[in-house]
């Protein structure tokens, strides 16, 4: 497959090991399919940048995708909280970090691939609600697809590193691009305020539920 890494400089050869361990996924490579999208990625500031694309031969690689059906929103969000930095001061969200780590974490570093949700700072700020008990299990899973913001590919082992070759790159323009990518964002955080202005729907689940209830990747609630 073609994917591409949207950045502000020319990334010619990825390289293992390097990049930030505060990323969604931990440390990787992370890109797209969507090379429109790659270039709003590459502008997040108002200055250009470039959508850097590459070869990937999947062969004998395995991946993660957590939008299949063997996957539940908790798995992912397990996954954010142990990589990204949310404020546990608040005792629901530190008991919260704790229960999804021990019953919803899945084997995610065994993959040479993870596909899944892009948490920027629209899709991190609906997962600190569900983490601080203000949203529901359902509002959560809602908010996932607003703005269309967009699934990325992180490329982790050295296997995959392996299998990843410079095809070209295209220049990102940021008077285009960068307000693409704002007004992407601002669509998805007036959704979102939208969407908590209706009532949560009959029956909501909030996380404090989901640990007094001890559910598990088994619960009828997330099939």
């Amino acid at each position: 497959m073609i994917v591409y890494h949207g950045s502000p400089r020319l990334v010619s050869v990825p390289l293992f090991g390097e990049g930030n361990p505060k990323n969604d996924y931990g440390p990787g490579f992370y890109c797209t399919t969507d090379l429109e999208l790659a270039k709003e990625w590459a502008c997040p500031e108002n200055r250009d940048g470039f959508a850097n694309a590459y070869r990937l031969e999947t062969d004998g690689l395995s991946c993660m995708d957590l939008g299949s059906k063997e996957y539940n929103i908790l798995n992912w969000m397990a996954i954010l909280v142990e990589n990204r930095a949310f404020d546990i001061s608040y005792p629901i969200a530190f008991q919260g970090k704790k229960y999804l780590l021990e019953h919803f974490l899945p084997p995610y570093k065994d993959y040479d691939l993870i596909t899944g949700y892009r948490a920027d700072d629209s899709y991190f700020s609906f997962a600190r609600a569900f983490l601080s008990n203000t949203i529901t299990l359902e509002q959560l899973s809602r908010a996932m697809h607003l703005g269309n913001l967009g699934t990325q590919i992180v490329i982790k082992s050295h296997r995959a590193f392996d299998a990843i070759w410079k095809e070209c790159a295209y220049p990102a323009q940021a008077a285009i691009y960068h307000s693409k990518r704002v007004s992407r964002n601002n669509k998805a955080r007036e959704e979102y305020l939208q969407m908590l202005k209706e009532a949560p729907s009959p029956g909501g689940v909030y996380l404090s539920q989901i640990i007094n209830e001890n559910w598990t990747n088994e619960h009828p609630g997330l099939q």
